[in-house]
């Protein structure tokens, strides 16, 4: 197999995502290539440092105008070769994609929020992946959800999200809780990992704090993993495996 460049440094990863990227390390900067599936990736916020490292990645997304943001990146970045776009939806993906099955690594974050049903996507992303591939799940924590409308003076909202309604006025956007994305990806035939928080404190600070960002970045890892913090974090992330 081709191998695969060094990860990025701790200091060119997102301070909000730097959980994920933390447990996707191990995986992607093994030294192998991998084809890598990104339902819902738009414009490469992931995609792109993935090709960097030397993987193949497809994005299916439904959105024109994310998957044409996805080939310039990927052409600035020099990757253009190893990023490619399929226009479609995650519950079609039989459907969208020419080889089901063949997949090493699979992304959904963001994704099972805003789909018609998440466990038929869910279903979708594990049929696309070989045996012993992986998924990475990362969708919005209800919990943190509460606090963070909360903090930000909006009770109304605070309450709405706990009573899972959505914002007053708004659509609503599905959060979940642990036990859910838990219970969602055994249903799919998935053995799940450990879960950990996705943005416990990131999404709180002010821009204008003052905050180092490495400080930062430091604390999201450390609380990523561990209760109380993760509770209550803005996102919820895990890797699960197929059998």
């Amino acid at each position: 197999m081709p191998t695969v460049p060094a990860s990025p440094t701790a200091e060119q990863l997102p301070v909000r995502t730097a959980a994920v990227w933390a447990a996707l390390d191990p995986l992607v900067s093994a030294g192998n290539a991998l084809r890598v599936l990104d339902v819902g990736g738009g414009s490469g916020m992931f995609a792109v440092p993935l090709a960097r490292l030397g993987h193949s990645v497809t994005v299916v997304d439904p959105s024109a105008d994310a998957l044409a943001t996805l080939r310039r990146r990927a052409e600035t970045a020099g990757v253009g070769g190893r990023v490619s776009g399929v226009q479609g939806d995650g519950d079609l993906l039989h459907e969208v994609l020419a080889d089901d099955g063949g997949y090493d690594l699979a992304l959904c974050h963001s994704v099972l929020e805003v789909v018609d049903d998440p466990a038929v996507t869910l279903a979708e992303i594990a049929g696309a992946l070989r045996p012993g591939g992986r998924v990475s799940l990362a969708v919005a924590n209800r919990a943190g959800a509460v606090l963070a409308r909360a903090v930000a003076g909006h009770p109304a909202e605070a309450l709405a999200h706990l009573r899972d309604q959505g914002a007053p006025g708004r659509p609503a956007r599905r959060r979940f809780a642990p036990d859910d994305l838990l219970a969602l990806v055994g249903g799919a035939g998935l053995t799940p990992g450990a879960w950990r928080g996705v943005s416990v404190v990131a999404d709180l600070l002010d821009t204008a704090s003052g905050a180092d960002p490495a400080a930062v970045r430091d604390l999201e890892l450390a609380l990523a993993d561990t209760s109380p913090y993760r509770e209550v974090a803005a996102g919820l992330h895990l890797l699960a495996t197929r059998a």
